[in-house]
């Protein structure tokens, strides 16, 4: 992983989840100038279409489209993610190792088990990367991250906040058709919810979200903590 600090780190159980809940504010942050990591958990071999070496050549394209700096998959097992010390102390290396200021995971309400108990490790993991006396296998040294952000995949939650993605939105539907494998119906796939129109569910639940705040398409997110206004609450 290169050296240089990341502003955004976001992590996903699976490729495609950070796609799906938040590449348009990636498109936007990096557009920016914004340093923005993406970590996998596992190579979803097991419930998806596919195969891993297609799902890690589409993610490294989507990341292309979506001008990430760097994307890492921990192949912990799909369908494997519980909370274990030994993955904890992997997502807490990747953590330290890369230095970010915000870190973004799957809201933990949500259908597929895989996206709940990765916002677990990954909260265990942030927690564990700022305390001094945690040991990881690299031996990184201890790192603070300043916030913690929670992206939707699955359902229509109400949002903490949300991010105007109305510029972003053509890269992100570019993002998430770079998963062919995940989004097509092919002779050889197998019925899953992702077939048969979910990039289109996604679309519309993000122009709803963009209805809400007056803008055409946002993103929305959730917070267990408060957010700070830096600005006035009245102006432009």
């Amino acid at each position: 992983m290169n050296n240089q600090p990341l502003d955004v780190l976001a992590f996903g159980a699976h490729a495609d989840d950070v796609e799906i809940g938040m590449a348009g504010t990636i498109a936007k942050l990096t557009s920016e100038g914004m340093r923005v990591g993406i970590c996998d958990l596992t190579d979803a071999d097991l419930s998806s279409n596919g195969n891993v070496a297609l799902r890690k050549e589409e993610g490294l394209l989507a990341a292309e489209i979506l001008r990430v700096s760097s994307r890492t998959s921990l192949s912990f097992p799909d369908r494997g993610l519980f909370l274990k010390e030994e993955y904890i102390n992997q997502i807490t290396g990747v953590i330290r190792a890369s230095k970010p200021k915000i870190v973004f995971a799957p809201y933990y309400e949500d259908r597929h088990p895989d996206h709940g108990n990765c916002a677990r490790l990954v909260e265990e993991a942030v927690f564990s990367a700022g305390i001094r006396k945690y040991k990881t296998a690299g031996n990184e040294a201890p790192h603070r991250v300043e916030k913690v952000y929670f992206y939707m995949i699955n359902g229509f939650h109400k949002p903490d906040f949300t991010i105007d993605i109305t510029t972003y939105m053509d890269k992100k539907l570019s993002a998430l058709r770079a998963y062919k494998s995940q989004f097509e119906q092919t002779d050889q796939s197998f019925e899953t919810p992702l077939i048969n129109g979910y990039i289109e569910t996604v679309e519309a639940r993000e122009r709803m979200f963009g209805k809400l705040v007056g803008v055409s398409y946002a993103e929305g997110f959730i917070t267990k903590v408060p957010i700070l206004l830096k600005r006035d609450l009245i102006g432009d």
